[in-house]
């Protein structure tokens, strides 16, 4: 457990003397972080955030679609190529805009347009837990008029 103790008006946490309050919710948040972020999980979002940005070129498409297309989309495309008997939804960066879904048959086309969609729920799974976590910890061991809330 952290230590925290005040002093003087300040706060003493994990060795550091004389914070004040912004400074002790820095060191809350900069320990949340460091506790919260794993190689495998964020590795995995980072990657599949990466893979699904469309930065293949592509030949011809409507006009009003995202530009290129993503390494996950070709591959997926190319190893889930099953045409389904119902529309499943997606989301591309054209259609991010508008927030209104596309249709497609295809799994390969779906399992690609939704790899990157994975990767910025669990990124936003991760900050949410962070702001979270951090804040509560901080607002449990500073004085009242220190609060957050």
């Amino acid at each position: 457990m952290d230590t925290v103790e005040e002093l003087n008006g300040t706060y003493f946490y994990n060795g550091m003397i004389n914070l004040t309050a912004s400074e002790l919710f820095f060191w809350v948040f900069m320990d949340t972080v460091n506790h919260q972020l794993g190689w495998g999980k964020d590795l995995t979002a980072l990657a599949s955030i990466i893979l699904g940005q469309p930065i293949l070129k592509t030949r011809g498409k409507f006009h009003g679609s995202t530009k290129g297309t993503s390494i996950a989309s070709v591959l997926a495309r190319r190893h889930l190529n099953l045409e389904l008997p119902f529309h499943l939804p997606t989301f591309t960066n054209a259609t991010l805009r508008t927030m209104k879904p596309t249709y497609v048959k295809n799994l390969g086309a779906f399992v690609g347009r939704t790899i990157p969609v994975v990767g910025w729920v669990i990124v936003a799974a991760d900050v949410s837990s962070i702001a979270y976590k951090s804040t509560t910890t901080y607002n449990r061991i500073v004085r009242e008029g220190d609060k957050l809330w």
